[in-house]
């Protein structure tokens, strides 16, 4: 266990800076965004630098690195900050809108964890039954030779191969006695391993939602790592925990979950949008919070573990559960 620097970053402010050297050889162009939670006019000077800097390793022969940063919410390009409306702050918490309208939690030290039922599926059955499909194609194009034979023969065994395989991992699946309980066995797994361990599961739309109770921890943790990885939990999850140096969770409903088929405008979401298309957005959210009313995120379960929660933890588990709708008998969403 450790006590976190507190390097999540969710900047107020947002600038760009684009720099282009042209010599007769070549012309390099680099473009860097900056941030700040003083000033506008700190964003700038931090892009500006970033610009620089990044423009000096082009002019030295440096090559892999991005030269243009792509603008993205979240997860962007490697030590960029995520990049969404701060709609609250809650100590060291930040409440933030994401780029399809959702409100999420993010905090620099308290471990969340989802256990998608869907990410709990391998490719290695799709990849057999492909691998078998591509024979018998292969089998009766060395007989024919016949291109109509080959061409439709693929196309065949690759839509084929998706449907068996989802077949037989369902059944692998209920064989195991479903989705829940594998992942409810490895999360025993886990805390007969590390009996003092305290953690708080809830019910999502999808799967499951573990808090970790006991004790506060950095992304960075390799205690962490091993619990991501016992538990399951989704490895596009947790590369974002490691770039962003925080943990996140949903706290209000997919859109689409509630109703709402249009996108949140305008496209793309990425903060901070143009001055004259807030009042677009700003519609678009309050026909969202109007409806997500009705709804909960996820729905508590039960505590596991004989652990005592952290006091930093609780301050975090409650204001979770609060904009959750956690205890409520909402539908969830």
């Amino acid at each position: 266990m450790t006590t976190p620097a507190n390097r999540m970053i969710v900047p107020a402010y947002w600038a760009e800076a684009s720099l282009r050297n042209r010599t007769k050889q070549k012309q390099v162009t680099v473009r860097r965004f900056g941030w700040s939670d003083v000033s506008q006019q700190e964003a700038q000077a931090h892009a500006d630098a970033r610009a620089q800097e990044a423009l000096q390793r082009a002019l030295s022969g440096e090559k892999k690195f991005l030269r243009r940063e792509p603008k993205v919410a979240y997860n962007g390009a490697h030590g960029v900050p995520i990049r969404e409306e701060i709609v609250s702050r809650h100590g060291d918490s930040i409440i933030t809108r994401n780029s399809y309208g959702a409100r999420c939690l993010n905090t620099p030290n308290v471990v969340f964890a989802d256990i998608d039922y869907a990410s709990r599926w391998s490719g290695k059955y799709f990849l057999i039954t492909l691998a078998a499909a591509m024979l018998i194609v292969v089998m009766a194009y060395a007989n024919t030779h016949s291109g109509k034979v080959l061409g439709f023969g693929t196309v065949a065994a690759l839509l084929l191969s998706s449907v068996i395989s989802s077949r037989v991992q369902e059944a692998v699946l209920r064989s195991q006695g479903g989705a829940e309980k594998l992942a409810r066995s490895r999360l025993n797994a886990f805390l007969k391993k590390h009996p003092n361990w305290k953690l708080r599961l809830y019910q999502t739309p999808a799967g499951l939602r573990v808090l970790v109770c006991h004790a506060t921890f950095e992304p960075s943790d390799a205690k962490v790592t091993e619990f991501f990885s016992a538990i399951g939990t989704d490895v596009i999850y947790q590369r974002m925990c490691m770039n962003q140096q925080c943990f996140r969770a949903r706290v209000s409903a997919k859109p689409w979950r509630i109703g709402i088929e249009s996108h949140m405008k305008p496209r793309p979401g990425t903060w901070p949008v143009a001055e004259d298309k807030l009042p677009m957005r700003a519609a678009w959210i309050d026909k969202y919070e109007e409806k997500a009313r009705s709804h909960a995120a996820c729905r508590y379960v039960e505590t596991l573990g004989k652990g005592i929660t952290h006091p930093d933890v609780q301050a975090v588990q409650e204001l979770h559960d609060e904009l959750c709708d956690a205890t409520s008998q909402k539908p969830l969403a």
